[in-house]
């Protein structure tokens, strides 16, 4: 029979060591914002708390009313079970949202078997702001293997994995979110490199598949005699299909095409507007290609699924649709497209001088007994990294190496909005010091990203601030390379872990700090050095970079940085650089201390 469990840990001395590992576990949990692999080490965290022979995470398909098993440990193949949400004990702990335990599965009537073989079960709801996301769901082959004291040590970790899924969620739609606009930038510049109409839109439905998943997808261009939409391109499932014309206003696309706004139809038996054509579809997506707000045609996409279609869907169609009305009006218009993109080639060039007049090309002369040097090169038109070099106080080097998402102009612009925040936040420190630290400044520079809402765009960030007079070293790290450190007969990287600014709300950042020998050699650098590939998809990483810095260290700091670059280079071995790359190297000559 089902035994309810309370939600409750009661805390005694006895109970002291679970709750310091239920502690250390959710610190690790909270610490992953990768959603594979935080599913992965889930099972790993539970098995320092609870025995099991079997183990699954279950989470909550809202759209579908189903749940589907995320993650599972001793399962069979679980890739086409979709029990419903009310379904099972499972489906019991999550609709109840309470803790069951089940010491004898034969005798209980609402236990679906998965696992053959199991005898006891133990399973817990995951819970996010009084709402049921999922559940994790323990079994054994022993029976009464769990009890009440399980079933609450579980329900503890379970909050905290409710709230890093949730922010793992979130983390991986941003990430998903800005490949897909990264995606559309470059199919804007795929497309609007075709001349010829036809190829332009056959190219199109193509690279349209990359964005968003269809079934079937149709161009129509609107005939500004006839007004009636023109079928140009139709592919199903990859076959070229015909479709007649649309009066403009008709059907769901026409609709569409009149009133210039998409329309979204969940189920199209719903709708007296559609018009079949294809057999068994139950859902369309009309997206109008608008040009100086005048409808150039629609992108058509249909479904044989209900409700298939979502509203990020559309955001991105929408984008690819003005990229493609563009694309079709410089079709039409070769001459005028040449003229313009000779202007905007030479406003370009300009803004790399721009990009490269902003960054430092020397430390202040005020400071003695450092020598510096940095290297920067966009892996595109323009870059997203940047750095600088600031000098709050007579005694301090402050040193900001930070890298944006994505790359071209978006991620310049960014970069220069960050470098500006870095800038800020250092020279506050001669108001405001007790709120000048690296991990303050990180914070600092978080809440302000995240305000503007750029979800799709987020920025690591090395801060570190060199204390001169007291011989200290202290930064903190949000996502950037960890640093490379050589000082006596050492050479390693500092572990300096944090999330990205402008990802999260309200994070805050860990520091670290070592003392400044009068011979240490500090060199950062943007996943651009450590993550460049060769043709094999090897890593450069950082043991190279180490053993580069090691058997470089005393050189000048230029040459090091030069030698870096090298070897990233040889690396790569004319496989072209897959991100911007930016090396910065500090090298101290500073006098012995009395």
């Amino acid at each position: 029979m089902i035994e309810r469990s309370s939600s409750h840990l009661s805390v005694g001395s006895h109970e002291r060591d679970i709750l310091m590992t239920l502690f250390d576990l959710g610190r690790q949990v909270a610490s992953v914002i990768e959603l594979d692999e935080l599913l992965q080490k889930i099972p790993e965290l539970i098995g320092r708390l609870i025995p099991f022979d079997a183990f699954a995470v279950y989470l909550v398909d809202e759209k579908r009313g189903e749940l589907r098993i995320a993650y599972a440990v001793g399962y069979p193949d679980t890739t086409h079970y979709r029990p419903k949400i009310t379904d099972g004990i499972v489906g019991h702990v999550i609709t109840t949202q309470e803790a069951v335990v089940v010491g004898d599965i034969s005798l209980e009537p609402n236990y679906v078997e998965v696992v053959s073989g199991m005898s006891s079960t133990l399973a817990v709801p995951l819970v996010h702001k009084n709402k049921p996301i999922g559940a994790l769901n323990v079994l054994s082959r022993s029976r009464d293997k769990y009890s009440e004291r399980d079933a609450a040590i579980l329900r503890q970790f379970g909050a905290h994995v409710a709230l890093a899924l949730v922010n793992a969620r979130l983390f991986e739609q941003q990430r998903l979110d800005a490949e897909a606009f990264e995606t559309l930038a470059e199919i804007g510049r795929d497309v609007a490199a075709l001349m010829a109409l036809d190829e332009l839109l056959a190219r199109i439905a193509q690279l349209a598949r990359r964005v968003v998943d269809y079934r079937t997808f149709g161009i129509l261009l609107l005939n500004d005699d006839t007004q009636e939409l023109e079928i140009k391109v139709a592919v199903q499932f990859g076959d070229r299909v015909e479709l007649p014309k649309v009066p403009m206003g008709q059907g769901i696309v026409g609709y569409a095409a009149l009133h210039r706004e998409p329309l979204l139809v969940p189920d199209v038996s719903k709708d007296p507007r559609y018009i079949k054509v294809v057999d068994d579809v139950r859902s369309e997506l009309a997206v109008p290609m608008l040009l100086k707000d005048c409808c150039v045609g629609v992108f058509d996409l249909e479904s044989p699924e209900l409700d298939a279609f979502s509203k990020r869907d559309v955001e991105i169609l929408t984008l690819l649709a003005s990229q493609a009305a563009v694309a079709i009006e410089n079709a039409r218009l070769y001459k005028e497209v040449t003229t313009t993109e000779a202007r905007l080639d030479k406003e370009l060039k300009f803004a790399r001088r721009v990009q490269a007049a902003l960054l430092p090309t020397k430390l202040p002369k005020r400071l003695k007994g450092v020598d510096a040097a940095a290297s920067f090169s966009a892996a595109r038109e323009l870059g997203g990294d940047f750095y600088d070099y600031l000098v709050p106080e007579s005694h301090t080097l402050i040193v900001a190496l930070g890298d944006v998402s994505g790359k071209g102009v978006p991620a310049a612009l960014y970069s220069v909005f960050a470098g500006e925040l870095v800038r800020g936040r250092t020279f506050r420190r001669r108001y405001v010091p007790e709120g000048s630290s690296p991990a303050a400044v990180l914070m600092s520079i978080n809440t302000i990203l995240h305000e503007r809402q750029l979800e799709e765009y987020y920025c690591t960030l090395c801060y570190s601030i060199f204390d001169l007079k007291r011989r200290t070293v202290t930064l903190s790290n949000s996502g950037l390379p960890y640093p490379v450190r050589a000082t006596g007969d050492t050479c390693a990287v500092v572990e300096a872990r944090g999330v990205p600014l402008g990802s999260f709300p309200g994070m805050s950042y860990d520091e670290v700090s070592f003392p400044l020998a009068s011979d240490d050699v500090w060199v950062f650098c943007s996943d651009g050095v450590t993550e460049a590939m060769n043709r094999r998809s090897e890593e450069f990483g950082t043991t190279r970079l180490c053993d580069v810095v090691s058997h470089t260290r005393h050189l000048t700091a230029k040459e090091i940085v030069h030698s870096i670059v090298e070897a990233v280079d040889a690396h790569r071995a004319g496989f072209a650089p897959n991100d911007d790359t930016t090396v910065v190297v500090l090298k101290f000559a500073l006098p012995a201390l009395l």
